[in-house]
């Protein structure tokens, strides 16, 4: 069952360049940067109340983030959603003929288990699920 939004994934040229206007000018406060190295993408939370944004940065050319910016410019990248039991989720979801692009769970940023569907079989929006260990 999904529990809420986890976060909204955007995917930025620059932290640098962008963070200004999250922090400064509409007010919302910078949790952490961290850098997953494993996705070639330097990531910045932010909390927008109990959701979070993710502003996801490439950090090389061969990352999936930038090879998105490229096709697609800067912008919306995906959505997460909170769930428990995500290897459970991902079967359920398999089972009713979803396409997902990780069988299995990988480590995503801030320690998560995530895994994200298709967006072919989602209405062209990529859907993440993500498993945080409280």
């Amino acid at each position: 069952m999904i529990k809420k939004i986890d976060h909204i994934g955007i995917a930025v040229s620059s932290l640098e360049k962008i963070l200004p206007f999250y922090i400064d000018i509409i007010q919302l406060e910078l949790l952490h940067i961290e850098e997953v190295e494993s996705e070639g993408v330097r990531i910045a939370f932010i909390a927008a109340g109990e959701t979070k944004i993710e502003l996801i940065e490439p950090i090389n050319e061969e990352s999936a983030v930038a090879r998105y910016i490229r096709k697609f410019g800067e912008g919306m990248h995906h959505i997460a959603f909170a769930v428990d039991s995500i290897e459970k989720r991902i079967e359920d979801i398999n089972a009713k003929g979803i396409r997902m692009l990780n069988s299995q769970p990988k480590s995503g940023a801030g320690g998560a288990a995530v895994a994200f569907m298709h967006p072919h079989s989602t209405g062209r929006v990529l859907v993440e699920l993500c498993e945080r260990k409280e």
